[in-house]
C-alpha cells in the first residue's frame, strides 16, 4: 500500500508522530507532505519519501489557500495514493475535500479546534468548509471528547462518526519518571512550549509577576520554548526584574520538565496538550485551564489543579494552592500524574487504537 500523510509541521510530526507513521511503514511506502522546519533528514534517513509543501500555518491569504489546494490535486493525481492521513485544518480541510472527490479513502484528524473556532465570522467559514470537507473521510480522529462533541453540535459530523483517542500518547519510556528534585532554591514552576497568548502566557506572566512580590525566591518561574506573537519583550523585561528565568526553544525537553516541581498550561484551546502529558510522564504536578485537550490530563486536587480559562487570579490560585502543599504532598501529586498517564495514554496502546481504525 501507499499512505500520503498531509501536515503543516515536519517537526511536530516528527515528535508526536513517528510510532504511528513507522507502523504504517511496516504495510507499504509512506509519502510525507509537509513544510520541512525540522527533521525532514531524519525521516527521509528512516526510509520515509519527503515533499516540501508550503503551507501557510496561521494565514488567511485565499491566494495562498488555491495555491495549495492546486498542490495538493496534483500531488494526488501523481501519487495516486491507496490512503490519505491529514493533520491540521489546511490539509484536513483540503487533502480530504479532494480525497471525496476522487475516491481516495482519507483519515482526518483534528488535533484541536484553535483559533478558527475562536472568532463568530471565522467559525462559520470553518464550520461550512470542514462541512463540505470531511463528510466522506472514512474516519475523523478527535483528541478531546469536547471536541468531537463541538462538531456534532455544528452538525459537521452526524453522532457517532468521531472517534475519539487519548491524544498522541505519551512514551513512557522516553518520558521516563525522574525523582522529585530539591527545593532548596524555591519551588519552580515551568511553562513550556509556544509563547503565544493562545497558550495563557500573558496570565503566566502576571501570576508569576504576583507570586514572586509575595513570596520571593521561594518561588521560581521557568519558561522554555519559542516566540510566536509579541511577547517576547515583555518576557525579557520580566527576566531582568528577576520575576522569570528563559531558557530559550529546547529540542529536547526532558531536562525542564525534570528540574521543575509543576508544569503550567494556561492554554484557551487545545487538542490534547502534550507538554501536560510529558510533563505528568516525568512525575510532576500540573496547573492547566478547565477546557478539552487540557483537563483529561488532570485529577483536580489529585495530581494538579484546574483554573479558569483567561482569568491570571485563578491561576495564581490555583499556583498558590499547589505552594501551599508540603514537599511531601507535592511528590505525591507528579506520582499520581505518572500513574495517570500509564493507565490512560501510553503511546503504543494509543498507536495501536489510531491502526485498528485506520487498516480495518
Amino acid at each position: 500500500m501507499k499512505f500520503l500523510i498531509l501536515t503543516n509541521h515536519s517537526y511536530m510530526l516528527w515528535h508526536f508522530r513517528l510510532p504511528l507513521l513507522q507502523e504504517l511503514q511496516k504495510r507499504g511506502e509512506v509519502v510525507l507532505s509537509m513544510p520541512f522546519v525540522g527533521h525532514e533528514d531524519d525521516f527521509q534517513n528512516a526510509g520515509f519519501r519527503c515533499i516540501e509543501t508550503p503551507v501557510d500555518r496561521r494565514g488567511l491569504n485565499p491566494f495562498k489557500d488555491l495555491k495549495l489546494l492546486l498542490f495538493y490535486r496534483k500531488l494526488l493525481r501523481q501519487e495516486k495514493p491507496d490512503m490519505v492521513v491529514t493533520y491540521s485544518i489546511k490539509p484536513n480541510i483540503y487533502g480530504a475535500w479532494l480525497c471525496g472527490q476522487y475516491g481516495i479513502p482519507s483519515y482526518v484528524n483534528i488535533q484541536g479546534l484553535g483559533t478558527a473556532f475562536q472568532g463568530k465570522a471565522i467559525a462559520a467559514i470553518a464550520t461550512f468548509l470542514y462541512r463540505q470537507s470531511i463528510k466522506k473521510a472514512k474516519a475523523v480522529f478527535f483528541e478531546n471528547k469536547g471536541n468531537a462533541e463541538e462538531f456534532v453540535r455544528r452538525r459537521i459530523l452526524p453522532e457517532g462518526k468521531p472517534v475519539i483517542l487519548n491524544g498522541a500518547g505519551v512514551d513512557t519510556a522516553y518520558y521516563a519518571y525522574r525523582t522529585y528534585p530539591s527545593e532548596a532554591d524555591g519551588v519552580h514552576f515551568l511553562y513550556l512550549g509556544r509563547i503565544m497568548r493562545e497558550k495563557g502566557v500573558a496570565e503566566f506572566f502576571s501570576a508569576a509577576r504576583a507570586l514572586k512580590e509575595k513570596y520571593g525566591d521561594a518561588v521560581q518561574f521557568d519558561l522554555v520554548g519559542f516566540f510566536e506573537d509579541d511577547l517576547e519583550p515583555r518576557a525579557k523585561e520580566l527576566q531582568s526584574k528577576g520575576i522569570l528565568q528563559y531558557h530559550g526553544f529546547q529540542t529536547d525537553p526532558r531536562p525542564y520538565y525534570e528540574a521543575t516541581h509543576c508544569v503550567v498550561l494556561p492554554s484557551y484551546h487545545e487538542g490534547m496538550s502534550n507538554v501536560l502529558l510529558e510533563g505528568a510522564a516525568t512525575g510532576r504536578a500540573l496547573v492547566t485551564t478547565d477546557i478539552p485537550g487540557c483537563r483529561e490530563a488532570v485529577e483536580d486536587g489529585v495530581n494538579g489543579y484546574l483554573c479558569e480559562k483567561m482569568d491570571a487570579v485563578s491561576l495564581q490560585d490555583r499556583l498558590e494552592r499547589f505552594l501551599k502543599l508540603s514537599p511531601e504532598q507535592r511528590e505525591e501529586m507528579g506520582l499520581a500524574g505518572r500513574r495517570l498517564i500509564e493507565q490512560k495514554f501510553e503511546k503504543n496502546a494509543v498507536v495501536a487504537e489510531t491502526l485498528r481504525h485506520i487498516l480495518a
